[in-house]
């Protein structure tokens, strides 16, 4: 029996008039989120398409599973390669705390070349990070939903998920719910909810905690989460020394595409993330003419700094390919630069907006010393100038067409 049912046996008509609505909006976010709703949209905005609001959030979220998978397994492996790198054994050293207790209480190896293993001590850091971040960013939906008098839509399942995906393993819980919070409220809720946004609101948590509370976001010792451990990133290896130190460092370019590099959750595999897109392209949930738009910009200026070269900045070196599976360039890509509210809506304005991104992302990279990422900055750079792309390119279609007429 469902609880909608429960209700009206107790009371008959009970769920009229919105009142199970009223106090349960949770409840229902996740009933339409597993079922069909009883009231689906049948005029526009989705008139010419089957695919309504929560159809799009929910294959985004499938669409993210190969990155959720592959994101517990690799943050498992650096843990456990730099437990026996450090050769510490379960109880000793490093080697310690409530995960470790876990693993030894059901006999779980931290051999490093157990996939399950390797899956099993993710797991255990990614699943407090994710309910801190369902808990506290639901409580705030509720909140607003609340006062607003609608409901609570599918929309906040996808930006949990993501938000996760972008933060490392190591991150405090309490500035996972810090990060979340000003999300959903400063980048999201104040603007009028789900659909109003003109900033990604997973991308302003991460932003806040990242200028907020910088040594927990960045460096050396944040990417493995492991006491005493510390070791740089692919990319800020390539920002030091040059791109072609990785090879030095034993990290090949399939490694990156793989993934088995450290990194943020759902960032390191360029493999999983391109299924994901795929699934997107397919079921006609992202925009082509976005990913086009990025890939190009991103090519083409960094083969322009290629050209130009540096005796001083080695990042001149680095080719297009490398920037793609470095960093979070391609979960950026697929996830956060496709997403419809804060993108631009025109055809013409996506190639404009996508290739925008994609040379502020190897701008902020190349140039910028103190940040060897970008692609965070470029997205949100990207998303305050997208209602302007679509502007002047609507003002640009009425003039051309004016002057078919004169």
């Amino acid at each position: 029996m469902g609880l909608r049912s429960f209700f009206d046996r107790i009371e008959p008509n009970f769920t009229k008039g919105g009142k199970f609505e009223k106090l349960f909006p949770v409840y229902e976010m996740v009933e339409s989120f597993l079922y069909t709703p009883k009231a689906v949209t049948s005029v526009a905005p989705h008139a010419r398409s089957y695919v309504d609001m929560k159809r799009i959030m929910t294959y985004v979220v499938i669409a993210t599973i190969p990155s959720i998978l592959w994101g517990m397994i690799n943050t498992g492996f650096q843990a456990n390669s730099a437990l026996a790198m450090m050769g510490d054994a379960i109880g000793t050293g490093a080697a310690t705390g409530w995960r470790i207790a876990i693993l030894d209480l059901f006999g779980i190896s931290l051999d490093p070349a157990s996939y399950f293993g390797n899956f099993a001590h993710g797991f255990l850091y990614f699943l407090p990070i994710y309910l801190t971040t369902l808990v506290v960013g639901g409580i705030w939906e509720v909140i607003f939903a609340t006062v607003r008098g609608h409901e609570v839509n599918e929309g906040f399942l996808v930006t949990s998920m993501l938000y996760t995906l972008i933060l490392p393993a190591s991150a405090p819980l309490w500035q996972v719910a810090l990060g979340i919070s000003f999300g959903v409220v400063i980048g999201k809720e104040v603007f009028g909810g789900t659909g109003k946004n003109f900033l990604n609101p997973a991308l302003v948590g991460r932003a806040f905690l990242y200028f907020a509370y910088p040594a927990s976001m960045s460096g050396d010792a944040v990417w493995t989460p492991v006491d005493g451990f510390s070791g740089a990133t692919a990319l800020g290896v390539s920002a030091a020394e040059g791109v072609q130190a990785l090879a030095g460092r034993g990290i090949t370019w399939m490694d990156a595409f793989l993934g088995t590099i450290q990194g943020s959750f759902g960032e390191t595999s360029t493999l999983a993330i391109a299924l994901g897109l795929v699934f997107l392209l397919v079921t006609k949930i992202a925009n082509w003419r976005l990913i086009v738009g990025c890939m190009a910009g991103m090519m083409a200026f960094s083969g322009l700094l290629n050209l130009i070269g540096s005796d001083t900045n080695p990042m001149f070196a680095m080719p297009w390919y490398w920037h793609l599976v470095l960093g979070g360039y391609a979960f950026g890509l697929v996830f956060m630069v496709t997403e419809p509210v804060s993108a631009s809506h025109t055809n013409t304005g996506r190639y404009i907006y996508g290739a925008l991104i994609g040379v502020m992302v190897v701008l902020i990279r190349v140039v910028n010393p103190a940040f060897p990422e970008g692609m965070m900055l470029a997205i949100l750079f990207g998303n305050v100038f997208a209602p302007l792309i679509d502007h002047f390119v609507v003002q640009a279609n009425i003039k051309r067409r004016a002057r078919r007429h004169v």
